[in-house]
């Protein structure tokens, strides 16, 4: 198929293709993380933030142009992008969109400028881009293309493509040299693949290939939320806008009923093009003899006198939004709180030591369920604080908290924290009496006193830093190093812990063990039992953690 020139229709199918085709590779995806730990799930987020992007298309009528598809694919994505992989793909999306703005259609010219775009704004991302990843992958693409392009200025968007395709797979393959832990691993850079795999997607939709749609994943709590926001019009995003900033104020609903003899198709279309002329966030529902109206306008006299034509009004209410979103920042305002610490937890265990310890809001980040951005500034919200401490608590995390930092109105400190137990040892630190400065510099300083262990099981066969692995060993990580290798869990344990008190330097160590919901508690009390006998100066403390895939998570301080 001979493509000179894209319009929206056909961007909205090549990026349904290619989160379908990521959908459907997600599970190969995920499996070419280099740790071979069970929540290793780069396809996972990908496909998530690709999901987020089609549910934002699904607003966008057919016919718009490229302009307005890139931005809902943009936004969409970036609200809904979780790790670091569906941060950086997010930050591809918005250079896409920031090239093709304004524009209707676009020729191949045109997308390998938005493909470079998109791979500085990538970088821009990061605050240490490392080579060998997604990013290196997505930036040889685009000079490839930039390249190609400017050779000839003929070339067709399939020939582009084909281009994306073939210097995605030579970037690929280059991985490995640029970062050696993949080398060792026998595996190329996953967030690559993922990238790459969208592109395949792409080319599947031009060649007229069959993709099974992939399958939305939604998350049953942000699904309920939506509903609830839908239901309640604009308020519930008040808190987010300010009265300017609401271009149609008045939410009107009702029903009309006792419709007009003939009442038909060509009626409810003249109220749809009417009411959509004089407001937005239009929903009709019509039955045998009603139809029910909601729509957001200044003019509800205009909204009611139309409806008139059609039928008696019935169970009317008019809600005067910038007023609602007045006494909705006054109560706001009144309640706000100086400071507050937003954690990302894992377990029931460990959300009662967050509680415990101050920390007012947590966010599940559990089982290959890295919060989106979204999430992440919504939790902000919810503090309802001047100043918020988010603390990701996994490094898979931290990106899209400093991209969430952006979208919030309050001051968001993100303490770089990679671990629970830095967490949790970072909340401690916390002096609601000092500043907000004084507080990141303690909570920092704490940061970098605890040495962090966890304690897993291996889900394939690899290499790393030497050690050999094998499915089904337990593997111990130090400070998110796999330092430890062995075949029973008391082993690891005791292995690494030695490896941490080393480290610490520390004569007598206070160690934290949090077990997971696989360890009993009385084989967790024998353990410590036999390490308080190895080391009779060190104080050790046992906390049901309940975290899923960890047996432990320790600390030594």
């Amino acid at each position: 198929m001979v493509v000179t020139t894209v319009d929206g229709d056909l961007l909205r199918k090549l990026f349904l293709g290619g989160a379908a085709n990521l959908e459907l590779n997600r599970a190969y995806v995920d499996s070419l993380n280099v740790f071979p730990v069970p929540d290793g799930d780069t396809g996972t987020n990908m496909s998530m933030t690709m999901q987020g992007a089609v549910k934002e298309l699904a607003s966008i009528p057919e016919g718009a142009s490229v302009s307005a598809v890139m931005d809902a694919v943009s936004i969409g994505a970036l609200k809904n992008a979780r790790g670091n992989s569906g941060v950086i793909l997010s930050q591809l999306f918005r250079g896409f969109s920031a090239s093709l703005k304004g524009a209707s259609t676009f020729s191949a010219l045109d997308f390998a400028k938005a493909l470079e775009t998109g791979s500085n704004k990538a970088y821009k991302a990061v605050m240490r881009p490392k080579e060998g990843t997604i990013l290196t992958v997505s930036r040889m693409i685009a000079e490839a293309c930039v390249a190609q392009a400017n050779e000839n200025g003929d070339v067709t968007f399939d020939q582009l493509m084909e281009t994306v395709l073939s210097s995605g797979d030579d970037a690929l393959k280059k991985t490995p040299d640029l970062l050696p832990v993949l080398k060792e691993a026998g595996v190329v850079d996953s967030g690559g693949m993922g990238l790459l795999t969208v592109y395949r997607g792409f080319m599947a939709v031009l060649n007229g290939e069959e993709i099974t749609e992939a399958t939305e994943q939604e998350n049953p709590q942000e699904e309920e939320k939506t509903f609830l926001a839908e239901e309640q019009g604009s308020s519930a995003n008040f808190e987010s806008i300010s009265t300017e900033d609401i271009e149609f104020g008045y939410c009107s609903e009702f029903f009309i009923i006792h419709l007009k003899d003939g009442f038909g198709e060509q009626d409810l279309d003249r109220i749809r093009d009417h009411y959509n002329s004089i407001g937005d966030s239009l929903v009709l529902a019509s039955g045998d003899d009603f139809v029910k109206v909601h729509v957001h306008s200044n003019c509800p006299g205009d909204v009611l006198q139309f409806a008139l034509q059609f039928g008696e009004l019935d169970k009317l209410k008019i809600e005067n939004m910038r007023e609602q979103n007045r006494q909705i920042l006054e109560t706001r305002q009144k309640s706000e709180k100086e400071f507050a610490i937003l954690a990302v937890s894992a377990g029931v265990g460990i959300d009662e030591v967050f509680h415990n310890i101050g920390v007012e809001q947590l966010i599940s980040g559990g089982q290959t369920m890295n919060p989106s951005i979204d999430t992440i500034v919504n939790a902000v919200r919810s503090c309802n604080a001047r100043t918020v401490f988010v603390l990701p608590n996994n490094s898979n995390i931290i990106l899209a908290a400093q991209q969430a930092k952006e979208l919030c109105t309050c001051n968001v400190i993100v303490l770089p924290t990679k671990t629970i137990p830095q967490g949790i040892t970072a909340a401690m630190a916390f002096n609601p009496d000092a500043s907000a400065e004084e507080n990141e510099e303690e909570m920092e300083n704490a940061v970098a006193s605890v040495v962090s262990g966890a304690v897993t099981y291996a889900i394939r066969d690899t290499s790393y830093n030497g050690n050999q692995i094998h499915e089904g060993d337990i593997i111990g990580l130090m400070d998110n190093q796999i330092v430890s290798v062995q075949t029973s869990i008391s082993d690891t344990v005791q292995d690494l812990i030695a490896q941490m008190v080393e480290k610490s330097g520390i004569d007598e160590p206070i160690v934290n063990l949090y077990y997971g919901d696989q360890v009993d508690g009385e084989s967790a009390e024998a353990l410590v039992q036999s390490l308080q006998e190895i080391y009779p100066e060190g104080e050790f403390i046992l906390t049901p953690g309940e975290q899923p895939l960890y047996y432990y998570y320790l600390s030594v301080e």
